[in-house]
């Protein structure tokens, strides 16, 4: 059987890490936080990741991080409901002369 790929690509993860990595990144989260980012763990997500496209190793399909991440986005709903379709009344001219 077929094993799902990650959920990023993998070039995703490196340049996560890269930006991670960065001095305006590490001074920002520094100054926000208190202290330097955590960038291992992208580091470690790449790997993994790079160990499915060549093994297709079971263990590196996804990471105790990335499933945590994924969770976390699962987690708030969205702040507006997306539309099926464009209201009825699209194509007329916007009310810019009305008082609200």
């Amino acid at each position: 059987s077929v094993r799902p790929q990650p959920p990023r690509s993998c070039e995703d993860y490196w340049w996560e890490w890269k930006h991670c990595r960065g001095l305006r990144h590490a001074f920002h989260h520094y100054y926000a936080h208190g202290e330097l980012p955590a960038c291992d763990r992208w580091r470690d997500d790449y790997e993994a990741c790079r160990a499915w496209e060549q093994h297709r190793a079971a263990a590196a399909q996804v990471t105790p991080s990335e499933r945590a991440r994924v969770m976390e986005k699962q987690k708030y709903a969205p702040v507006w409901m997306l539309r099926k379709s464009p209201p009825p009344d699209w194509h007329l001219p916007l009310d810019q002369d009305k008082p609200n």
